[in-house]
């Protein structure tokens, strides 16, 4: 089918990837540890494995039928047939079974092996299978922090911790909200490090005519995560960037799970760290995730956000009721939304009002209270800035006041919001949504209609076609698909 040619490099390809860019931008893209490891090349994950904490941090996080597939075969010196594998779980399992696989294959927990007689069988992976069993039963090298130490006679207890934490990560989310201040919202201090961490992330970027750094459509939608994704998905952009610091990406990682592992309210000995690591021990400490009084003691005390970042069942109490400042919301919701779409949060942080602010038209502030109301303008500006319907009604649900979940409403919806309200804002955003924009390649000037139809029917047979119009000859694949259609 060479006769008909295709439209890759014409102006009708060019058209439909220009538009396909400029109308839908890319959005914030959060991997968790899996996706994060996935992504990883294979020599990089076996490097990974050489420390045990990263092998311990992977089998924690790894499905439940994945987990006993690896304790399984742990302690077995030779490879199991796949076979043999898959009839641990009954035929009902049988699509997870072949999901758990695949991902333990992608992860290079375990690789595919020969077994006598041709059978095709798993293994684990030999340093991935080393380290762990060291995570489990011991052994090996003194993590890097466990020597011992004299008893602090300034010792902090969890809720200094908790204090110090959230008040540090604060103040990179106020030099988001303040736009590139150099001091956040409320005087406090970033370090250029941390500033070039949120340009690299995509969640900032140099203003083209002073050159200071403003907010992103990813990062309206970075400050509506809830604090320990916040956090996380700011740890993988430093890792990302660790290499170019002089750092070591596997000593970092470790540490950094190492930290999960500890006990809450224990300070530890920095002594035996390495000089790469006592820099990333400080960066640390800048974003809140540890504890230390002077940058040369030899102690420091992990946070909670530490403690929390691999953590996927952390609830809403352990994350430090989200990013509650006052004494007198800290444990409690504070937003009130009413039918007739007024918003009332009960708030004086700066952060929080700013944070309602992406959303919603502020009418009025007093000392503890702040009104606003949800306008079709309002949240059509937040939809323009990357943020969506389900991260709105996400984020007022998550902060609502104690009095909103007792509502009869409430009880039977499972929400605390307004059904008119959240149905409104969803209705809003499908007036955005009329298009689908899908990347494609055209195929055109067919020299007779009996090729345009071969080479149509063949395309739909694939399942690669997008549109076709056989009165004018022309036709429109995936891009995907767009090397086998040509090939044929």
């Amino acid at each position: 089918m060479s006769e008909a040619k295709s439209g890759g490099s014409s102006s009708g390809m060019s058209k439909s990837s220009s538009s396909s860019l400029i109308t839908k931008p890319a959005n914030l893209e959060c991997k968790d540890l899996e996706e994060y490891l996935k992504s990883r090349p294979p020599e990089v994950l076996e490097k990974l494995y050489n420390y045990p904490a990263i092998c311990l941090a992977v089998y924690r996080e790894l499905p439940e039928i994945a987990r006993q597939f690896v304790i399984r075969i742990l302690f077995v010196e030779q490879p199991i047939p796949q076979a043999v594998v898959s009839s641990w779980a009954t035929q009902v399992y049988a699509k997870e079974n072949t999901s758990v696989s695949q991902v333990l294959l992608e992860l290079g927990v375990w690789r595919s092996a020969a077994y006598p007689g041709g059978l095709a069988a798993w293994e684990l992976c030999p340093t991935f299978k080393k380290n762990l069993k060291i995570a489990l039963l011991g052994g090996g090298r003194p993590w890097s922090m466990s020597n011992a130490l004299d008893p602090d006679q300034k010792s902090r207890d969890i809720d200094f911790l908790d204090t110090y934490a959230m008040s540090r990560w604060r103040c990179v989310l106020h030099y988001m909200v303040g736009a590139g201040s150099s001091k956040g919202m409320e005087g406090e201090g970033i370090s250029p490090d941390a500033v070039r961490i949120l340009l690299h992330a995509n969640l900032m970027k140099r203003d083209e005519t002073d050159g200071s750094p403003v907010i992103t459509r990813q990062g309206f939608q970075f400050l509506l995560l809830d604090t320990q994704a916040q956090v996380w998905h700011f740890m993988l952009q430093y890792l990302d960037t660790c290499e170019a610091r002089g750092l070591s990406l596997p000593e970092c990682l470790s540490m950094l799970f190492q930290l999960s592992f500890s006990t809450l309210g224990r300070d530890y000995s920095s002594e035996g760290l390495s000089a790469g690591l006592l820099t990333f021990l400080q960066h640390l400490r800048e974003f809140g995730l540890v504890y230390q009084r002077k940058r040369k003691e030899g102690r420091f005390y992990p946070t909670r956000l530490a403690h929390n970042i691999t953590s996927k069942n952390a609830t809403h109490a352990t994350t430090l009721a989200q990013d509650q400042e006052s004494d007198a919301t800290k444990d409690k919701g504070y937003i009130i939304v009413e039918t007739n779409y007024r918003v009332y949060a009960y708030t004086d942080s700066n952060l929080q009002v700013a944070l309602l602010g992406l959303f919603t038209e502020l009418l009025y502030r007093f000392p503890n209270l702040v009104v606003g109301v949800l306008t079709r303008d309002s949240v059509r500006q937040a939809f323009r800035g990357g943020i969506t319907a389900e991260q709105i009604i996400s984020y007022l649900e998550q902060h609502a006041h104690p009095t909103m979940l007792n509502v009869e409403q409430a009880i039977n919806s499972k929400s605390p919001l307004p059904p008119t309200v959240v149905d409104q804002i969803k209705l809003w955003e499908n007036e955005r949504n009329r298009f689908t924009y899908t990347e494609g390649v055209v195929y055109n000037q067919f020299l007779s209609q009996a090729d345009f139809i071969t080479l149509r029917d063949y395309a739909q047979s694939i399942n690669v076609m997008i549109w076709q119009n056989e009165r004018i000859r022309t036709m429109v694949v995936t891009k995907n698909g767009h090397d086998d259609v040509k090939k044929f």
